[in-house]
């Protein structure tokens, strides 16, 4: 079960609540949400690697409603009251079967509305970007594709309204037939260290997988690349041997999920994809 937590930012520490699941858009929420304008919430410090990397993304791909960047400061009550408003921002999220202690930051895109707080505000999507307190900027080329999957989600949220599936983003695992005829893309750092060359990998996903650095990457999701897909990881710091892994397959081209799972990291399942992601990705 994931605990939700507004970041603690300098103005916001007397709204800070825990939540187990923001409340589900109704029809009205929907039909109401590309009539919004969407405001980006920064955190208050100058030399935040996420700041730079959602402010860049956002004007980069965000397309569905008109946004604004507001401070911490100024996501007060009368505006996350007013529903003509929609909202990007990043929580602060645990697990309640992680005796590690790690946090996790999501990104959620969350809508305008009178309630009595901040946790009551209907969510339409929310996606781990890394672990908090992370001050290293190696999850941020990563953002734009994340703005890009929020807004896909979303409109799926429009178009189906009564798929509750779409409240988790496992909902997502119904794309794995179809992972066979892209190419994954993925870094040798977020490889199981019993899988780290594709010979190894043959022996449990057959189809195509290509072990690349970053740069790879970040042209794969600058140019849109075809049929491709990217292995986006969340897990706790190097400091910690334990924790909760987030494991998802994102496309370039379409900015759809093609996969969801998370697992415990131990001394037996790494920080990472394992054989048995490959095996299950596979097997089609």
């Amino acid at each position: 079960m994931r605990k939700i937590t507004l970041i603690a930012f300098a103005l916001l520490l007397s709204l800070m609540s825990v939540a187990q699941q923001r409340p589900y858009p109704t029809l009205t929420d929907l039909a109401r949400f590309s009539k919004t304008t969407t405001y980006v919430v920064l955190e208050d410090n100058p030399f935040s690697f996420v700041n730079e990397g959602i402010k860049d993304a956002v004007k980069k791909y965000w397309t569905v409603t008109p946004y604004k960047f507001i401070s911490a400061a100024d996501f007060n009550e009368d505006l996350w009251k007013n529903s003509s408003y929609s909202f990007i921002v990043v929580t602060l999220s645990n697990f309640s079967n992680d005796k590690s202690g790690t946090s996790y930051d999501y990104l959620n895109l969350l809508l305008g509305a009178d309630v009595k707080d901040l946790d009551m505000l209907p969510e339409f999507c929310s996606v781990p970007i890394t672990w908090s307190g992370n001050d290293d900027d190696d999850y941020t080329y990563k953002l734009g594709l994340l703005i890009r999957f929020m807004q896909v989600h979303a409109d799926a949220l429009i178009r189906e309204p009564n798929n509750k599936a779409l409240k988790y983003l496992k909902y997502y695992d119904k794309n794995v037939p179809l992972v066979k005829n892209k190419t994954i893309l993925i870094r040798r750092e977020d490889l199981d260290p019993a899988i780290t060359d594709e010979q190894a990998i043959k022996k449990y996903y057959p189809y195509e997988l290509k072990i690349v650095d970053e740069a790879a990457i970040i042209e794969a999701i600058e140019s849109k690349a075809p049929e491709t897909l990217i292995f986006h990881k969340v897990g706790p710091p190097a400091t910690k041997h334990t924790g909760t892994c987030l494991k998802m397959l994102i496309g370039t081209d379409d900015a759809v999920m093609y996969y969801y799972d998370d697992h415990m990291v131990d001394s037996k399942n790494a920080n990472g994809i394992l054989v048995s992601d490959l095996k299950r990705i596979g097997r089609f």
